[in-house]
């Protein structure tokens, strides 16, 4: 197995790990958490859990990083966790959670792009054909092939374009800062780090939840910090050291959208119908063409340890 494909297949992991989200925010919110709160709690052990972990397995000299990575960790936790944070959960309380969804995948189409100006990646006739299958099979996953609920207005259109926007941003900022060879746990670790500080002076998230110390609330944080956040972010960033064109890394992530489908309909109860059956074999069918591309062209694979 190469090193791109091997790159791929974590970043799927993390995809899945992803799917796990809406099943921490359903669960915490049983418990009196806020949305912001929520993100923040998911932010601060991540973080902490990251960091434990950057210096059990790289020491405290890990965490010394260039200006440029520096740089790109402020942007990844401020543009990626702070600011997507708040125009997605905006995004789902203006759109609803179909149509919120399918704004949030339209991250592959802006990653590509930015991958285009930024590292002149080309997009061949697979890669087009891939993400046009990737974007539809969202779309059918999230929506069930219901329509209707897409007339949104136009400001809740722009705040779910922009969450989908600040997503796609996390493959482009992370590609950048993890070109100095910095540690991919101390990029992950800053990442969260600035996130839950922008999240903390922007919002005040404690104060929009009656017992911010609950202890059911906090193992429950701790939790969503370890799986969907300080393990998926670490697979993340290590996955992306191995994968050289940038806009490969939304769509193998987009397994996220599958698992937390399969995960509405066998615990939540949501419906599911052929259509939307159709979706999760569409998104599994263009994480498939990108990882036989990666396995086939051994002339793009970026070369690194680990």
């Amino acid at each position: 197995m190469d090193s791109e494909l091997k790159g791929l297949i974590r970043i799927f992991i993390t995809g899945c790990l992803w799917g796990t989200i809406g099943l921490f925010v359903r669960l915490m919110e049983l418990q009196g958490s806020s949305s912001s709160y929520t993100s923040f709690l998911r932010l601060v052990f991540g973080f902490l859990l990251l960091a434990i972990l950057t210096f059990a397995l790289d020491g405290p000299k890990a965490f010394r990083i260039g200006p440029r990575t520096l740089v790109s960790c402020i942007l990844l936790g401020v543009v990626c966790q702070g600011i997507f944070n708040i125009l997605y959960s905006t995004s789902i309380s203006m759109n609803g959670m179909s149509v919120g969804s399918v704004l949030l995948y339209t991250a592959p189409v802006f990653t590509a792009i930015a991958s285009r100006l930024l590292f002149g990646e080309k997009l061949d006739h697979l890669k087009r054909i891939a993400l046009l299958v990737n974007v539809a099979g969202c779309i059918l996953t999230a929506t069930g092939g219901e329509f209707g609920a897409a007339a949104v207005d136009p400001a809740g259109l722009l705040i779910g374009i922009g969450s989908g926007f600040t997503y796609a941003m996390t493959a482009v900022f992370g590609k950048i800062a993890m070109r100095e060879e910095a540690s991919p746990f101390a990029v992950a670790a800053y990442n969260l780090f600035f996130g839950c500080a922008f999240i903390a002076l922007v919002r005040s998230p404690w104060k929009s939840v009656e017992s911010p110390l609950g202890v059911r609330l906090l193992l429950l944080g701790l939790l969503f910090g370890l799986i969907a956040t300080a393990l998926a972010y670490a697979l993340y960033f290590s996955g992306l050291t191995k994968v050289s064109q940038t806009s490969k890394v939304p769509v193998a992530a987009s397994v996220e959208l599958v698992v937390a489908a399969v995960i509405g309909f066998t615990v939540f109860d949501e419906s599911i119908n052929m259509i939307r059956i159709i979706g999760i074999l569409l998104v599994l069918f263009s994480i498939l063409m990108f990882s036989k591309k990666a396995g086939a062209s051994g002339d793009d694979t970026v070369k690194s340890s680990g």
